[in-house]
């Protein structure tokens, strides 16, 4: 099959593809930004707003509800409308719902204005991921899906430390504000810089009853997995429940469509089906240090505030540094070697995080995150690349949806269940008072379940076979 001309108008110049990739980079930038930024507002929120914390906690779960809810959906509605066309509407959305959150005159009206903030998100997330099919060659793909993990990365890391000195500096209404000349600049660069979605004389119509019970589904396990703060009582187990009927019914109705959210025999690709398992057992360890290192960093090390950030800033970066550098290795050993590599590293930081002693100090609690942080990034650029490589171009949006999806139940399971391990195993009801010992058994417990995650993933990984490569279309 011959390459594409050069004049072809569908297909990006190298330096429009740069600066496509550019804009696709930003879009991944401010989802991650606004994921992580506002968290540290939350005690600001409480006093300027005269508001509980069980109140303003809804300014982050408002958010993380909308994307996780709706990220498959709006993937697939990409495939049916355009997937270009719907990117800069979601970064429309985003922009504009960032000026009602900076604008804000109390805390409902900034509640509405995250979960429209989360909405934009949820498609700059699933779409970004399936536009760098048409923004780069696939022989580079893995380079690119290296370069966005990169993105996000620093879009973690940097939403603490700047959102606290935004608030300090202009207040909490900058932290939102921030992102208007960010947004501006991300659309124009989409705008300008990739493809056109190409003309269709027939696009697949969008299945409404399968994504309301998807919606429906979703919901209901994020709220059981974070209403109550990881303790169950009758409401979480009457939402799981809900979640565990959607779950069994979504199948069936998916079968009787003619054209489904998600199509059931996806699942049965052996790369697709693994990639979203490994995608979240992984990412459940990834928020494992997130949820516990805290505890452990001021609870066993006994250090202040300021040096838990400091230590717990060390992981994002590393990811940051490794993400560029990982996916070329992507692109020179492959996805399955490379998949194999990230997840070996991971393994040994989280078995020796189990093992972690208060006389190492600080830095035997780094070295072993530093592990886990960075064969992080190396999964996530193998696997995003296996998993989005090959994939019919009609799909793209839904498989990235999923893609995306498997790694929001894994934060958010891990958030729950991880913390909820870490606080059972410590023996004790008030974390904040507790001892040394109780801390770090519960430490223990918490990354030992976290390896045993990891040997899971390792395990799905060798048993992946590669996918076969489609056959070349002929004239």
């Amino acid at each position: 099959m011959s390459r594409p001309a050069a004049t072809d108008p569908t297909i990006p110049v190298p330096s429009a593809a740069a600066l496509g990739l550019a804009g696709l980079a930003l879009t991944m930038l401010l989802s991650s930004l606004g994921t992580s930024i506002a968290n540290v507002a939350l005690p600001t929120l409480m006093r300027d707003l005269h508001a509980s914390f069980q109140a303003v906690q809804w300014v982050v779960l408002a958010y993380l509800l909308a994307v996780t809810t709706l990220i498959v959906s709006v993937g697939r509605l990409g495939d049916v409308v355009g997937r270009r066309r719907l990117m800069l509407a979601g970064i429309g959305l985003f922009t504009a719902a960032s000026i009602a959150c900076g604008s804000a005159s109390g805390l409902g009206m900034l509640v509405a204005a995250r979960a429209a903030q989360g909405l934009g998100a949820a498609v700059m997330m699933t779409l970004t991921m399936a536009l760098v099919g048409d923004a780069v060659p696939a022989s580079r793909a893995g380079s690119a899906m290296g370069f966005l993990g990169t993105t996000s990365a620093i879009g973690t890391a940097l939403g603490p430390s700047l959102g606290g000195l935004l608030i300090a500096s202009f207040g909490w209404r900058s932290i939102f504000l921030v992102n208007l000349p960010l947004g501006v600049a991300a659309l124009l660069l989409v705008y300008r810089c990739l493809p056109a979605d190409r003309a269709a004389t027939a696009r697949p119509s969008f299945d409404l009853p399968g994504s309301a019970l998807l919606v429906l589904t979703l919901a209901a396990y994020a709220l059981s997995m974070t209403l109550g703060r990881g303790r169950f009582d009758a409401t979480n187990g009457a939402l799981l429940l809900v979640a565990l009927g959607g779950a069994v019914l979504f199948v069936p109705v998916e079968s009787r469509m003619r054209a489904p959210l998600v199509r059931p025999g996806l699942f049965r690709d052996r790369v697709l089906g693994t990639g979203f398992a490994m995608s979240s057992l992984v990412t459940t360890v990834a928020m494992t240090t997130l949820v516990v290192g805290p505890f452990y960093l001021s609870g066993a090390l006994r250090l202040e505030s300021a040096g838990v950030g400091l230590v717990m800033t060390a992981g994002p970066l590393v990811a940051a540094v490794a993400g560029v550098p990982a996916g070329r290795c992507v692109d020179r050993f492959g996805t399955h070697r490379t998949t194999i590599a990230g997840l070996a590293v991971m393994a040994l930081g989280a078995s020796a995080l189990a093992f972690v002693s208060p006389s190492t100090g600080i830095v035997g609690y780094v070295v072993p995150l530093v592990s886990v942080t960075a064969g992080f990034a190396i999964f996530q650029a193998a696997n995003n690349t296996a998993v989005m490589t090959g994939v019919d171009a009609g799909q793209r949006g839904v498989v990235s949806g999923l893609l995306n999806l498997s790694r929001n139940l894994g934060l958010i399971t891990g958030a729950s269940m991880m913390g909820a391990i870490f606080a059972s195993a410590s023996g004790t009801r008030d974390i904040a008072t507790a001892g040394v010992a109780a801390v770090v058994s519960g430490t223990h417990a918490a990354f030992a379940v976290a390896a045993l995650f990891v040997a899971v993933a390792l395990l799905l990984a060798a048993g992946r076979k590669r996918r076969a490569p489609a056959p070349s279309p002929r004239s």
